[in-house]
């Protein structure tokens, strides 16, 4: 009896930190912007606590009224503070003759009269106003006007748009996304040029207060996928998002899964691709990777390449990925299962060439496959992580000289160091899913050690399994293969269709609005062939 109501209790608990956590974190309590002009200064410096880099700039409007302005030195651009904001108000105020600066009744006043910016906004609030000045904002406060003028006047460094480092293609465009939460928008804004866009905005994080953007397409998206993106941002309340992974953990599905059910990218015309499927992308200030969603398993083996060149070219580059990943994942084991249990499947003389290069090593086939395939772990890891001159050196000794000596000292054999050399060589053609390969490679591995290839097919079954029991946002991630689809997988999947054949949208993403395009294969006929020297229209 205690148990049961001890279960009840702990429920009821469970039910209301639920509720709270979907209400989101607690505002802030306000302080109102004071009509005395020191009592405001007074009030902001308090907030920032004596912070070497916040500066409050006090003045004269035309010599006689007073005023000042707050922001943190680095986050904005001092020319803009000089001629837009400190030039009117001190020195041209002065060129008016009947000008009375204690007429100025509201900021509705002070903005047309004298600021030469282009957004400016009122705020009553300090403690927002201190957050502004975070942002990159001039906080504007006169004497004898309970309220203050957020000026923009962002001007941090970033760095400039360039290729990106994880998505390089040979033929198509080479921008990459920045750190910069308004440059990526812009990015976007370059290549869909729509008033139905939209970019909403959100602030997380308690202390972070990170700007994110959520980007779709008005009735084109999904209303109940764009409303189950927000309800999962809006229910983070954490210390700190410091980058778009932070984000993808907190409102994925199935946080502890292997595979992806979010998509990250570095280039802005993949990401202008899925919003016009019907997607949802996530912006984050600070980071040059963009979140996507929902996210189906055969975008692992799609590039943004497979749209600019030829259809047939297309379909056998996805080929290759999709047979790169299982070669990547099933070589291993399926070597340990020959070698240990189906001798009778490898050909005589490949089996007594094994038998005599096996001949005399100290440890059997499975172990020797684990000790190149932790080596090779370590090798990759020291390679990512050194600087690039070094990290390549590195690759190079670890692959050439360890692997030969290796050979030649009788510790492994060398199929097994082709078996290994493969494994890498095909684990690199799909980034997305390289690591989750990694884990499922050992998977199989100690399955085909133990029960040969009933271990491997078992091992196959649960992998299939678990992937058809994943969802990405509401959507399932085996689509449009499970449940089947006939019209999305004849379209763009294993095989891409040509373009003009891709009347619709993707079903297995509910898109609001269906169709894509109306026209029909180009087919030019004998009146309608564009003669020479005459221009095609």
């Amino acid at each position: 009896m205690f148990s049961f109501f001890k279960k009840r209790l702990r429920h009821s608990q469970i039910r209301k930190q639920a509720a709270e956590a979907s209400r989101g974190p607690s505002p802030k309590p306000q302080t109102p912007v004071d009509a005395s002009l020191a009592k405001n200064l007074h009030g902001i410096k308090a907030l920032f606590g004596g912070s070497e880099d916040f500066v409050a700039r006090p003045f004269l409007i035309r010599g006689e009224r007073k005023a000042a302005i707050c922001y943190v030195d680095g986050l904005v651009k001092s020319g803009l503070i000089h001629e837009a904001i400190l030039k009117p108000f001190m020195i041209d105020s002065r060129l008016i003759n009947d000008m009375d600066p204690f007429a100025l009744a509201s900021m509705e006043d002070v903005t047309a009269a004298f600021l030469v910016v282009g957004e400016v906004r009122a705020e009553t609030d300090l403690n927002q106003a201190a957050e502004m000045c975070l942002n990159g904002d001039v906080v504007l406060f006169i004497d004898k006007m309970a309220e203050a003028l957020v000026v923009n006047a962002k001007g941090w460094e970033k760095r400039a748009v360039t290729d990106p480092q994880t998505d390089a293609v040979i033929r198509g465009p080479r921008e990459g996304f920045t750190e910069s939460l308004r440059t990526n928008t812009a990015l976007i804004r370059r290549r869909i040029k729509i008033p139905e866009l939209r970019m909403d905005p959100i602030t997380l994080g308690v202390r972070s207060r990170t700007h994110l953007c959520v980007t779709y397409i008005e009735n084109v998206a999904n209303p109940a996928l764009v409303e189950e993106v927000k309800r999962r941002l809006h229910t983070i309340d954490t210390d700190a998002i410091i980058n778009s992974g932070y984000v993808e953990e907190f409102i994925e599905d199935t946080p502890l899964s292997l595979f992806p059910t979010i998509y990250y990218t570095e280039k802005p015309d993949v990401v202008a691709g899925k919003l016009l499927e019907g997607r949802v992308a996530v912006i984050t200030d600070g980071t040059p990777f963009v979140l996507t969603m929902p996210f189906l398993f055969m975008e692992n083996f799609q590039s943004a390449e497979d749209y600019t060149v030829r259809p047939p070219i297309a379909f056998v580059l996805r080929l290759i990925r999709l047979l790169s990943f299982f070669i990547s994942l099933v070589t291993p084991a399926f070597y340990i299962a020959l070698t240990k249990y189906h001798q009778e499947l490898i050909p005589t003389p490949l089996l007594f060439t094994m038998a005599a290069i096996s001949d005399g090593l100290p440890f059997p086939s499975a172990v020797e496959t684990a000790i190149m395939l932790a080596a090779f772990e370590l090798i990759k890891e020291a390679g990512i992580r050194l600087p690039k001159p070094v990290g390549q050196a590195i690759s190079i000794v670890g692959a050439l000289v360890m692997g030969q000596a290796a050979t030649q000292a009788g510790l492994v054999s060398a199929p097994v160091v082709i078996i290994v050399a493969l494994t890498a060589v095909t684990s690199f053609t799909s980034p997305t899913v390289s690591d989750v390969t990694t884990i499922l490679r050992w998977f199989l591995l100690v399955l085909a050690t133990v029960l040969g290839g009933l271990g491997i097919t078992l091992g196959l079954l649960t992998i299939l399994v678990y992937l058809a029991s994943i969802k990405s946002f509401s959507t399932d991630y085996l689509a449009p293969f499970a449940p089947l689809q006939t019209p999305d997988i004849l379209r763009d999947t294993l095989y891409r269709a040509p373009l003009w054949s891709m009347r619709t949208r993707p079903a297995s993403l509910k898109p609001f609005d269906a169709i894509r395009q109306k026209m029909s294969k180009p087919n030019f006929n004998d009146n309608q062939r564009p003669g020479r020297g005459e221009r095609r229209r």
